[in-house]
Order: structure tokens, then sequence, then C-alpha cells
């Protein structure tokens, strides 16, 4: 599924995925992936100077990251055109949610903030059913889950 929003006539699309085989909840490791999509529909170039993202977890528990560019990059978007990219945060809980902001400037010098869509970070309902059945023991009752 993918989240969209629209801010200054850029849009930002994300996709998270939760990432099965790099999880481990025995260990309260729960990984995902997500594909950003940032596509300039205005008549200016624009470029991404920095990130800001908030990470939310189940518990309410916040952690924001902060830097220059993504992944490595300051990328320059032409008018009409889009850069993609992927990255992977990772959680404590087996939901939660992300939302933020690109700092963008344009060739003119014009500062700007574009909204990252608040998208949630979710395991598949059938992980869900497997990981809770992992937790039933022999005598066919639940077994304590740790704290």
């Amino acid at each position: 599924m993918w989240y969209k929003q629209i801010t200054k006539e850029i849009e930002v699309s994300v996709r998270p995925m939760y990432r099965h085989k790099d999880s481990s909840p025995k260990d309260n490791l729960y990984v995902w992936s997500y594909d950003v999509k940032i596509e300039n529909l205005s008549d200016h170039t624009v470029q991404l100077l920095n990130r800001h993202w908030q990470i939310t977890d189940a518990t309410g528990q916040i952690q924001r990251v902060q830097g220059p560019g993504v992944i490595g990059e300051r990328p320059v978007i032409e008018p009409s055109l889009s850069f993609e990219y992927s990255s992977f945060t990772h959680l404590t809980t087996a939901t939660g949610s992300m939302r933020g902001q690109y700092e963008m400037t344009t060739s003119e010098g014009d500062s700007f903030f574009v909204d990252i869509p608040n998208f949630a970070l979710q395991m598949p309902v059938r992980l869900v059913s497997e990981q809770n059945t992992a937790h039933i023991n022999e005598a066919g009752s639940p077994a304590p889950q740790p704290v």
C-alpha cells in the first residue's frame, strides 16, 4: 500500500514492507524497509537538503532522525521528474508509524518543507497469527509473555 501526500507541488509516496527474514520477534526486533518516491509537480527545479523523521512505536516512544539528504545524496529533481530510494527502520514493537519532512530549496534559493505522509509499520496478519501460535505451550495455554 502506498501512502501519498502533496505539499507545495511535491508529491511524496511511501510504501513500507515488513522484513520477516530480518526480524526476530523473540528478541523484540521488528524490521521494515520502505520505498520512497519524491515527484516534482512544480515548474521549478528543487533540491532535497535535509530529512526529519519521527518514528513512533506501539508504546508511544518516539525516535527522531535528522540529517543531510537521503541515502547519502542531496538529489536535484527537475520539473515533472522524480527521485526514488529505499531505506529501512526497526522497532522493538510489532507495530508503529513514521512521518516526517524533507527540507528543500528551489533553484532560486527559496527554502521550504515538504511533508512525508504518516504511514503504518505493521506485521502482516498471517505473521501475527504465527507469532501468537508460537507462544502456546504444550498444555495448550498461552506461555508467559516478556514484559
